[in-house]
């Protein structure tokens, strides 16, 4: 891969429009991103603890906005090496930061409500629907049915930027070429990702087809993106197409990495689940040497401080990890996480053993987690038969039975483009995985007719 080519801007749904060189486009995403109703829905979607009712802990909004944060530091400084060695322009260092910051901001943009066991619940859905083989869900191909057991976030993410929010299939927000590619983690359909899978005993043979990220309605979208960036292609055994990573995928992942082991120590310790002397002995490997007198600190003071102070160890590790590995990674051939291979990786890897043991099973979220699958269950209950009349009526979203029209009307159902029962699931996945968890409450109570 050649970094002048990974780093190109251009728009491929708005070819005809300049580039603003005081407004670049990596910053006009940002903005775009900042400013969408999906955006604004992450500040009422679960990061860890659903329904928080405690204003310090995070929000996938807040995470977002941090995530952006780190990852902009991390664009800087491997942006700066990347100058000084030659890899790109003089001044571009910049760019590299402005872009992986922008993907940074959109990395959850397609998470449903509830979180990782929102996922569940949605996949879980939809695959008991397939076994039954009835009605719109017999209709739909073998490989496309990949795409919703489980749902994937990243995929959705995809389709949201690149299809639903500002110019609906246009080109949906218009992102340039640069931030497409590095908020792509896995760039490949389903059923790409299920067939490497299979030829390699079930495990994913490379990182970035471990889960997939763009759905088939946006396969051409993706292979667009892939191809202006110079992005390896691979072929499959059932002979589809696959990219290898952007370079800047690993920042963004990295970005996150560190954000939500870090901060998920902090909000334990706000939310009761981890005790002062835990977190401090997690996070003190990250730590830059520091001789600030804390003795007047508070507890929370000092966990506050040792976090900032974590989060700078963890990007030094992870930028030297990326110099380190960056011919492998610019080859398309690295295969792992940043903040694994970095001298940090076993610290981090004893924070998610902590994290899986103690925040992941607390009693509060597992009940909360109980309640959000319920809701989701019930709202895809609730509204199926809305996709089941529509089917009936050719598609036609007009002269819908009396309570199926209510239903549209009151959840404010969005069938354009439905034209068949592929479209039709997408239409149900993107209202579902659009609501708020607070939302999904209140849906499921109006649909099930609870008081």
């Amino acid at each position: 891969m050649d970094w002048h080519t990974l780093i190109n801007t251009d728009r491929a749904a708005d070819t005809c429009r300049e580039e603003d060189p005081l407004r670049q486009n990596f910053v006009q995403d940002a903005d775009r991103i900042t400013f969408s109703a999906p955006f604004r829905r992450l500040a009422n979607k679960t990061q860890v603890h659903p329904l928080y009712d405690h204003d310090h802990l995070r929000h996938r909004l807040i995470h977002s906005v941090e995530v952006a944060s780190v990852g902009r530091t991390l664009g800087m400084k491997v942006g700066s090496w990347l100058e000084t060695q030659g890899h790109i322009a003089k001044g571009e260092t910049a760019k590299v930061a402005g872009i992986v910051h922008a993907a940074c901001l959109a990395h959850d943009i397609g998470n449903p409500p509830f979180g990782h066991s929102g996922e569940e619940a949605i996949g879980g859905w939809f695959k008991e629907k397939f076994a039954q083989n009835e009605g719109i869900f017999a209709q739909v191909a073998q490989e496309q049915r990949h795409e919703f057991t489980p749902l994937e976030g990243n995929a959705q993410g995809f389709r949201i930027v690149t299809r639903l929010e500002m110019y609906r299939n246009e080109g949906g927000m218009r992102l340039s070429n640069a931030v497409l590619g590095a908020f792509t983690k896995y760039p490949m359909t389903a059923s790409t990702s299920a067939a490497l899978k299979a030829d390699n005993g079930g495990r994913a043979p490379y990182v970035g087809a471990k889960k997939f990220g763009a759905f088939h309605s946006e396969y051409d979208t993706l292979k667009e993106v892939a191809q202006a960036l110079g992005l390896p292609e691979e072929t499959a055994s059932d002979g589809s197409l696959w990219w290898r990573r952007h370079p800047l995928v690993y920042l963004v992942e990295a970005a996150d990495d560190i954000c939500y082991n870090i901060v998920d120590l902090e909000d334990g310790f706000s939310a009761g689940d981890l005790s002062l002397e835990r977190v401090e002995d997690l996070l003190s490997p990250l730590c830059r040497l520091t001789n600030r007198d804390q003795s007047a600190y508070t507890a929370y003071e000092r966990i506050s401080y040792m976090r900032a102070r974590a989060i700078g160890g963890a990007i030094d590790a992870c930028v030297q990890a990326f110099i380190d590995n960056h011919s492998s990674i610019l080859s398309g051939h690295f295969s792992g996480e940043l903040i694994a291979v970095s001298d940090k990786g076993a610290a981090f890897e004893k924070i998610k053993q902590t994290a899986q043991e103690r925040l992941f099973t607390a009693p509060r979220k597992t009940k909360l987690e109980i309640q959000g699958r319920n809701a989701i269950r019930t709202v895809l209950d609730g509204v199926l038969p809305v996709y089941a009349a529509l089917a009936e009526n050719n598609w036609n979203s007009d002269g819908l039975p009396d309570y199926e029209a209510q239903l549209v009307r009151a959840l404010s159902l969005d069938l354009r483009g439905i034209t068949d029962s592929y479209t039709a699931l997408h239409g149900m996945s993107d209202f579902i995985t659009g609501m708020t968890d607070r939302y999904a409450l209140e849906a499921a109570r109006m649909v099930s007719g609870a008081a």
